[in-house]
């Protein structure tokens, strides 16, 4: 499934460590690897197109697994 959201970038510890995006509302999505490396900022406002991962399973499971397709940093 593809999607586009808007969120911000964030590291987060745990484990080997995961990036995430998170949305306005509070939803968490995991950034799938090797992702975009200009992408992996942390506090990074960013408006995505993606595709879910539904066949992909992580250490971290922080939510939804996105394959970043094209980002664009906002403000």
């Amino acid at each position: 499934m593809k999607i586009q959201i808007v969120g911000t970038v964030e590291y987060i510890n745990i484990g080997t460590g995961a990036w995430a995006i998170v949305t306005d509302t509070d939803e968490q999505y995991e950034i799938w690897q090797p992702a975009p490396e200009a992408i992996l900022q942390e506090g990074l406002k960013v408006k995505v197109n993606a595709k879910v991962r539904d066949d992909v399973f992580t250490m971290a499971a922080i939510g939804d697994v996105l394959e970043i397709e094209d980002f664009q940093k906002l403000g």
